[in-house]
C-alpha cells in the first residue's frame, strides 16, 4: 500500500501495534483474556460481542506463546509490567495481523523479564507465517536475535538504514550517539558499552 493513497482505517486490522500509551487506554477492570479477545473487532473493552470458539482458542494460544495463559481471568490493572506487556503482545497478534509494531516492548523490565519477553518475540517471529514485525527501542541489547534489518535515527532523521550486520557497528553507533562504543556480538544478540 502507498502511504496517503489508502485509508488507513482499511490498514488497521492488518496491523498489530503495542505501546505503553496504548497499555493506558485499556481498561484496568477487564480480564486479561478479553483484553486479547476484544482485539479482534479491533475494541478496547468488551461490551455485547459474541466471540465464536476460534477466536477464544487462538486468544489463549497466544496468552500460551507469551507465557501468561494462566493469568487469563486476572484483571489486567492487578498484572506487573511484565505481564501487561506480555498480554498486549497477545492481543496485537489477535487480529493476525500482516504487521507487528512493538513500541520499547521491553522497557521498565528486569533482566529476566527482559531476556524473556524477548526469546518469545524471537521465537514467534522466525515462525513461518509470523508477521513482518517492527521493533522501535533505545537499547542495542534489546534486539531480538533473528533480526533482519536495522534503520537509526539521529535528530529525528533516518540516519543508517540496512541489514543488520552493516547497520550496527561501532562506527555507525558513534555517529549516531555520539559516543565511542564497543560493540558485541552474542548468539545473535548485540551488546553495546562505551569504549574505554
Amino acid at each position: 500500500e502507498k502511504l496517503g493513497r489508502v485509508d488507513v482505517f482499511e490498514l488497521r486490522p492488518r496491523i498489530g501495534f503495542t505501546s505503553s500509551a496504548l497499555s493506558a487506554l485499556l481498561p484496568e477492570d477487564e480480564r486479561v483474556i478479553d483484553i486479547v479477545l476484544t482485539a479482534a473487532y479491533g475494541i478496547s473493552g468488551r461490551w455485547r460481542e459474541d466471540y465464536d470458539l476460534w477466536d477464544e482458542s487462538r486468544a489463549k494460544a497466544l496468552l500460551t506463546t507469551f507465557g501468561v495463559r494462566e493469568l487469563g481471568e486476572r484483571r489486567f490493572g492487578t498484572l506487573s509490567e511484565g505481564e501487561r506487556k506480555r498480554v498486549q503482545i497477545s492481543r496485537a497478534l489477535m487480529s493476525d495481523p500482516e504487521l507487528l509494531l512493538l513500541d520499547e516492548p521491553a522497557a521498565g523490565l528486569d533482566l529476566g523479564g527482559r531476556e524473556d519477553i524477548l526469546g518469545r518475540i524471537a521465537t514467534y517471529t522466525s515462525e513461518i507465517g509470523a508477521p513482518v514485525t517492527i521493533i522501535v527501542t533505545h537499547h542495542i541489547e534489546e534486539i531480538p536475535a533473528g533480526t533482519t534489518h536495522v534503520l537509526m535515527l539521529k535528530d529525528g532523521k533516518a540516519a543508517v538504514a540496512a541489514p543488520i550486520l552493516d547497520a550496527l557497528t561501532s562506527e555507525n553507533l558513534k555517529y549516531v550517539f555520539e559516543i565511542d562504543v564497543e560493540l558485541n556480538q552474542i548468539n545473535g544478540r548485540f551488546f553495546a558499552s562505551r569504549r574505554q
